[in-house]
């Protein structure tokens, strides 16, 4: 059973992947300032 890779060239999937792109990198960016920065100054103290 073949897979019918025409049906993923809309551009609805390019939306969805940016979105989940986006949502995790607005949580690494997140995740970065608020436990690695402060981390980070407190240790250096």
């Amino acid at each position: 059973m073949a897979v019918d890779l025409s049906e993923f060239e809309h551009p609805s999937w390019l939306t969805a992947a940016g979105t989940g792109i986006g949502y995790v990198a607005i949580l690494g960016l997140l995740t970065l300032l608020m436990f690695v920065v402060p981390w980070l100054v407190f240790s250096a103290l």
